[in-house]
């Protein structure tokens, strides 16, 4: 459990739960239970999100309901903090014993970090880089990027940034070997659902967040990228985030700013390097029996691209005996039955291109974000139902402005087994070799609330998924 904060918590009930098994799952549904107002009715909101184009050009807009509104947040610098002080700090995953830290000063100072196993006490130390970027009159503070390592598996590091010796953070170390446990959320943005969102991952037991696209919403608000880094560090310092990019991430303006990907690039280092992939809009890791693969919904993905290349060679190289496990994150759905983002190439042509290399090599799970709601689906290829295809999880309903994508395809398809418009979030429980749980939180109600539960049995459990 990682401490964040407090929050408040109420009495909920729960209807009986359905049961069904369906290619190699057990799926546990919750139906939906709505936050009652202070005259007994829930309150619907319909907000316009219209993305406005340089030049004056508009895109499609689309409708989100949103629940009980919240406030959108801005979180500026402590008052306790100077310019030399380490702020936005958070780490991620550098292969099979290291770790990035990654933080932010308004002055220069040391790029540097000291830790070590005893609180207050660093034994180790390790240098690093220090970089910052401009986007139009933006300049950002000096961004800082230190690997350190080896570290042991599973155990608790105390450190400090740079110079400054007022702040001491911490985090853990995932385990070596199975069981682990994974906080998956999308389309996380910084409202008040937001902070809730974040206040009941920090209430689990989670080892690693997987993030697929769509961070600060700052859309070329650059501050914006700022107030996000604060708003997560509590949590993202202490445990590592592994992230991929959304539509969200892109802004690219034409003539003005050419260069798509600027800030979340310069932010969020992702280990990209060691994976042998040229980007940092895709890449891999394994942590303990799992095998994580981040694909790029907005980079070219054809099958003469770089990433297709990439990921073919990637799965290739996949031990199952070392990694049992495939889990690969996008962020727009190759399966959706919302009436949000439907059509798009990201998501039709991405799969178009793609989808086949996942079935060849037994992906267990797919999560994307974009839409913002949760969605399950079947084990599914090629459209249909099938027991050698991964299962694709929709989780862009992590507490973004825009609200929720509400309307749904109707009549619901069969490979759809649980969707629902509401802010939440999802825990991936990779128990052993064989079986791993499937958990999505609601946070509509305040308290988080298990809404739908799925158990995953392997593919190579099954003779005839056998590669």
């Amino acid at each position: 459990m990682v401490q964040l904060g407090n929050f408040r918590t109420q009495n909920l009930f729960r209807n009986n739960r359905k049961y069904t098994n369906h290619s190699a799952f057990y799926h546990f549904r919750f139906p939906c239970h709505c936050t009652s107002m202070a005259d007994g009715s829930y309150r619907f909101v319909t907000c316009y999100c219209i993305s406005l184009q340089f030049l004056g050009f508009l895109r499609f807009g689309i409708s989100y309901d949103c629940p009980p509104l919240r406030n959108t947040l801005s979180v500026p610098l402590f008052d306790d903090l100077d310019e030399s002080s380490p702020q936005q700090v958070h780490i991620s995953l550098v292969g099979k014993d290291k770790m990035r830290i990654s933080w932010i000063t308004e002055d220069e100072t040391p790029a540097t970090v000291d830790y070590g196993v005893t609180k207050g006490a660093y034994n180790f130390s390790a240098s690093g880089s220090v970089s910052s970027y401009n986007y139009l009159m933006y300049t950002s503070g000096k961004i800082y990027d230190v690997v350190i390592g080896p570290l042991e598996p599973n155990t608790l590091y105390f450190y400090r940034c740079g110079s400054n010796s007022q702040r001491e953070f911490s985090f853990r170390t995932p385990p070596v070997e199975l069981p682990i446990e994974f906080a998956v959320v999308g389309d996380l943005g910084q409202t008040e659902w937001t902070k809730s969102t974040l206040e009941h991952i920090a209430g689990s037991t989670f080892d690693v967040m997987l993030l697929p696209g769509d961070l600060s919403y700052a859309d070329l608000d650059q501050p914006l990228w700022d107030s996000f880094g604060r708003l997560v560090e509590p949590l993202a310092s202490q445990r590592p985030w592994m992230v991929t990019q959304g539509n969200h991430e892109i802004e690219k303006i034409p003539v003005i700013h050419s260069q798509s990907f600027t800030s979340c690039n310069a932010r969020w280092h992702m280990p990209f390097e060691e994976s042998g992939s040229d980007s940092n809009l895709y890449y891999s890791f394994e942590v303990a029996g799992v095998h994580v693969i981040m694909l790029g919904s907005y980079t070219d993905f054809e099958i003469d691209s770089a990433q297709y290349k990439w990921l073919q060679a990637e799965l290739a190289k996949v031990d199952r005996n070392r990694t049992p496990w495939i889990v690969v994150l996008i962020h727009a759905p190759w399966y959706n039955s919302n009436t949000a983002h439907q059509g798009e190439y990201e998501s039709d042509g991405m799969k178009k291109s793609m989808e086949g290399l996942l079935y060849g090599a037994r992906v267990d799970v797919v999560f994307a974000g974009h839409v913002h709601a949760y969605e399950c689906f079947a084990r599914v290829y090629s459209d249909k139902a099938d027991s050698c295809g991964p299962v694709h999880i929709t989780i862009g309903d992590g507490g973004n402005h825009n609200g929720l994508a509400s309307k749904y395809i109707d009549p619901k398809p069969e490979i759809s087994l649980f969707r629902e418009a509401s802010f939440g979030h999802g825990r991936f429980k990779v128990v052993n070799t064989s079986h791993a749980l499937w958990e999505w939180h609601r946070n509509d109600d305040v308290q988080s609330i298990m809404a739908d539960t799925v158990w995953l049995r392997i593919h190579v459990s099954d003779p005839a998924c056998k590669v």
